[in-house]
């Protein structure tokens, strides 16, 4: 059964159906919500409460099944997280931790030589560093982007933002990294 056959499912009253989607899904989804927050607790407390509204949700037939219950279930995390940095009131990033580290991006494919490699580790290093000190809303579309390799209309319909502000977000997170790279005099070329 597919992830939107399995919540039709648990809608008319299967709750093994709901067990399953959710060993299905729980990966992917406290994976985003992990690169999102950067704290585990709170990673937790977050992937706690979209499965509660997932299943309020579910329970008021408020899914209609459309072929995209990932983005759905994304969407509601996406949401939670919204709604705890709107609660916070504050702007500050918060930092990465130990357990959210992404310095593996395709280093192993790039091993012409010893240099490259240390000279290629330090650009990735570089642009790891730069994509932390991105607002959330850049982090979040350039994280979906290219680690979840999700489209532009996959990334507004989790978000719940048009495609054009989606791309929008692209487009000033390319930028801001654009200028953090020239601010700080780095080539950010792989070898």
């Amino acid at each position: 059964m597919t992830d939107e056959q399995l919540a039709m499912s648990y809608i008319e009253g299967n709750n093994k159906a709901f067990d399953l989607l959710l060993s299905r899904t729980q990966s992917k989804l406290f994976t985003y919500i992990m690169f999102v927050v950067r704290d585990h607790d709170l990673a937790d407390d977050i992937f706690q409460e979209t499965f509660v509204k997932v299943i309020t949700k579910l329970r008021q037939h408020k899914y209609t099944n459309s072929g995209k219950f990932c983005a759905w279930l994304i969407r509601i995390a996406h949401n939670v997280i919204m709604d705890g940095y709107r609660e916070q009131r504050s702007e500050h990033i918060i930092e990465p931790t130990e357990d959210n580290d992404l310095s593996n991006m395709g280093v192993d494919l790039l091993d012409k030589n010893v240099e490259n490699q240390f000279v290629n580790e330090q650009v990735l290093k570089d642009v790891r560093r730069m994509m932390d000190m991105l607002p959330p809303t850049q982090r979040e579309v350039v994280y979906m982007r290219y680690y979840q390799e999700m489209s532009f209309k996959e990334i507004a319909e989790a978000t719940g933002v048009s495609i054009n502000t989606s791309l929008g977000r692209m487009r000033y997170a390319l930028l801001n990294l654009r200028r953090m790279a020239k601010e700080h005099n780095m080539v950010l070329q792989l070898d």
